[in-house]
This record gives C-alpha cells, structure tokens and sequence, in this order.
C-alpha cells in the first residue's frame, strides 16, 4: 500500500494547487480515493492526480463550467449518457473531480453509494461525494491497472469516453510523477 499523499506532494504534483478552496478537505477525500482504488506505485497515483487534476481543473471546480446543453436528450451523447427528458443536459451535466455527467451515470453511482444522485444531482459536488464517485468511477472501470502500468491513454478513455484533454493529462501526470518521485524518496 502507498503511504498517504501529504500536503507538500499535492502542491508540488498539481499545478496552481495553491488555489485550491479547502485543501485539508482536498488531500483527505484524494487519500480515501487513493485507498479505495488500492493503488499501489506512485506512477498510479500521480495517474490519478492527473486525471482528477485535468477534469476538475486543479480541484477548484466540482461542476462542469459549460451549461450542460449539449448533453440534452436529443442529441448523441445526451441519448448516450441516459439523458431522457428535456432538461436533464443542464441537470446532470459533469459534477466532481471525475465529472460524473448524465441521468444513467448519475442513477448508477447514486445507487453504489446509496446517494440519491439522480434525485440530487448537486450532491456529487461536494469534496465528500466527489471523492466518493471518483473512486466508484475509478473502480468501476478498472483504472488502477490501466494507471499502475502506465496506459495512460487507455485510462484517458475510461475516465473521459476519449481523449480530450489528453495533451494537458498527459503533463499533469509528468509534474506529478516528478514531484512525487522527489517527496517519497
């Protein structure tokens, strides 16, 4: 098992960690995520940071800044991710650090935490919740061995459908390996 990121590897893993709105609450959800995903080698969690890193951009946000309509039921990825009703782009658009976005993703990790997500969907973005679905997320699509071998594309995929942002994961994963490496040795 991995010892405990502590507060001096988050800020020099993540880029403008500094701004991160409670950085206590921050470093202990990421250590539930870290135990519970049970990875194991520091490329796996500097992986995790990365990932988590680019979708909430550096934990500051725990909701998706554009305004969900491009997920409404009438389109592709709004039929994809479950959305049914008219509304249901903009209320279940991307919340938490893994962006958890649609009615069907909202109603699958709502019932595997005994949240009422699809009900409340402004329940995953807590720090608490967030963390939680992260690493519901991260567990339910087998990602810590995709980030313990370092697959970095192929986790890209399971965490976002594809590779958007890949370029900026990807550099995430770099600082954070490197800062990592240097504060555990």
């Amino acid at each position: 098992m991995i010892a405990p990121l502590t507060a001096r590897q988050l800020a020099a893993a993540v880029p403008r960690s500094h701004r991160i709105k409670d950085a206590a609450a921050v470093l202990a959800g990421l250590n539930d995520v870290i135990a519970t995903t049970k990875l194991e080698t520091t490329r796996g969690v500097a992986a995790l940071l990365a990932q988590l890193g680019h979708e909430s951009a550096s934990f500051r946000y725990l909701e998706e800044l554009a305004d969900g309509l491009a997920y409404e039921p009438h389109t592709r990825i709004g039929k994809r991710l479950g959305n049914t009703h008219p509304g249901d782009g903009p209320r279940y658009k991307g919340r938490g650090w893994i962006q958890l976005t649609g009615r069907r993703n909202y109603s699958l990790a709502g019932a595997a935490l005994g949240l009422p997500l699809e009900a409340q969907p402004e329940l995953a973005a807590t720090i608490e919740n967030a963390a939680r679905v992260a690493a519901w997320h991260w567990n339910t699509n087998g990602c810590t061995p995709l980030a313990d071998a370092g697959h970095f594309e192929a986790l890209t995929r399971r965490i976002n459908g594809g590779t958007n942002g890949l370029e900026d994961r990807i550099e995430r994963y770099k600082r954070a390996l490197g800062a990592l490496e240097r504060t555990t040795t």
